[in-house]
């Protein structure tokens, strides 16, 4: 089973999220920084096109074999879909149409969701937003992961087994965390997504189906794109609970590796950010960061010191300690 992890328990803090204050900050210094906010004309175009991609794909792997079908889908398709699951992250900041047009960005987040599989773009925003709001709440954070996973994945090969089943616990956790009824939008989210995956049946077969849910699955799980889901928040320096990532796979993924910034200027879109961190370089520079998310897999299996339980928590107020 390997190396059994060093913490047996969270990092418990009592302080606020700190990006809130940092913000404050740096647009005190830096209130150029309020010119980069708003949405990216030219985000919808880049979505799309990776959404025609997946479509015109179809053609090609509906006769392949399954062997070559699955290497497609790991090092193609699951790119390309993890790609746009970040793009639904984009969208449910709405920075795709900007926050006067709403509809439009849903609009959007349903196309973006279609080559997935499943449906998720509105229950990802749904959940999404909170975890900015009250990042390590208990009850609330649901990018957290419970106790039972800390306590059943402690051992370099649980750690293993955690990172290839990430897709299913961002699926089940948020239900069992923090259950919320499906609201109207959800509802649509889930007839379009079940009727976009009915006519792939009926017209490229059940081949070209498993394509883009083999696709999805694989890319959150154990494969450099699914890096950042670690990257982002697990605690490889005490005191710090985000981190940024400043390689080369931020080309494709709309520069979620930012996500210190992103966290201090949620409403500057991807495409923006690099600016933010040349311009308040000095707040950035000196924390913590990854450079590689092959490597943050790595070391997250292989490090006692990291694991499902080297998360910052809050107290949810009004509970008992």
């Amino acid at each position: 089973m390997g190396q059994k992890v060093s913490r047996n328990d969270f990092e418990w803090v009592y302080t606020e999220e700190p990006h809130a204050s940092r913000r404050k900050i740096i647009l005190e210094k830096y209130p150029q920084i309020k010119k980069l906010m708003g949405h990216d004309p030219n985000f919808k175009w880049v979505a799309g096109a990776m959404v025609l991609t997946q479509i015109l794909a179809l053609f090609i792997v509906k006769d392949m074999s399954w062997t070559w079908l699955i290497v497609l889908a790991y090092c193609f398709g699951g790119i390309l879909n993890h790609s746009l699951m970040l793009a639904v992250h984009e969208i449910s900041h709405n920075l795709a149409f900007g926050h006067s047009r709403p509809m439009h960005n849903r609009i959007l987040g349903f196309i973006c969701n279609l080559p997935i599989g499943l449906p998720m773009s509105i229950s990802f925003k749904k959940y999404h937003l909170e975890h900015h709001r009250y990042q390590g709440d208990e009850a609330i954070d649901t990018d957290i992961p419970t106790l039972l996973e800390a306590r059943l994945f402690d051992t370099t090969f649980g750690k293993f087994l955690w990172v290839c089943l990430q897709p299913f616990f961002y699926m089940f956790r948020p239900l069992i965390i923090n259950p919320k009824p499906p609201t109207r939008l959800e509802i649509i989210n889930t007839i379009i997504q079940l009727s976009f995956d009915a006519v792939v049946v009926y017209f490229f077969g059940w081949k070209a189906m498993a394509y883009l849910l083999i696709g999805s699955i694989l890319a959150m799980g154990l494969h450099p794109v699914a890096g950042h889901f670690i990257s982002e928040h697990y605690m490889f320096a005490k005191g710090f609970e985000t981190y940024s990532y400043y390689g080369p796979l931020n080309w494709i993924t709309f520069n979620v590796g930012y996500h210190n910034e992103h966290h201090d200027f949620p409403s500057v879109p991807g495409s923006r950010l690099p600016e933010v961190k040349r311009i308040a370089k000095e707040f950035y520079d000196t924390m913590p960061q990854h450079t590689s998310w092959t490597r943050v897999l790595y070391d997250f299996v292989m490090d006692p010191a990291v694991g499902p339980y080297a998360r910052v928590k809050r107290r949810q107020r009004g509970l008992a300690s």
